[in-house]
């Protein structure tokens, strides 16, 4: 969700590429329903691991897992690049709480645009 939400809203300050520790290789019915109804595009969304490659490109990782950073990307230098959120997972949940992490991400990922648009300012 993550991904598409940033895509549309902030594409002049954020590139974004999801990628997960525990990728289903799908991406669940619920969330391109929920990303659909927020007026999202769902077009090229999949579900990938996180390697080392996507890694090394990103400047900021969002670490969404619910655990901590340093357990669930060990391995992966630069650790300082990480972003803890704590995002509930929907995964076989209800379509209310799709559509509800849904604006949780929507706000989370405004206030990360307005944080990184600030910081290109100065």
């Amino acid at each position: 969700m993550a991904e598409a939400i940033a895509r549309q809203d902030a594409p002049d300050v954020i590139a974004p590429t999801s990628a997960g520790v525990a990728a289903l290789g799908f991406v669940m019915d619920r969330t391109k329903q929920a990303l659909a109804a927020n007026g999202y595009r769902t077009e090229g969304l999949e579900s990938k691991p996180l390697n080392d490659l996507l890694w090394d490109s990103a400047d900021l990782v969002i670490n969404m897992t619910g655990r901590p950073s340093e357990l669930v990307f060990r391995g992966f230098a630069e650790r300082s690049k990480v972003e803890d959120w704590l995002v509930r997972d929907p995964y076989g949940g209800e379509a209310q709480l799709y559509q509800q992490i849904c604006q949780e991400l929507q706000e989370r990922i405004n206030r990360l645009a307005a944080r990184l648009r600030e910081a290109q300012g100065e």
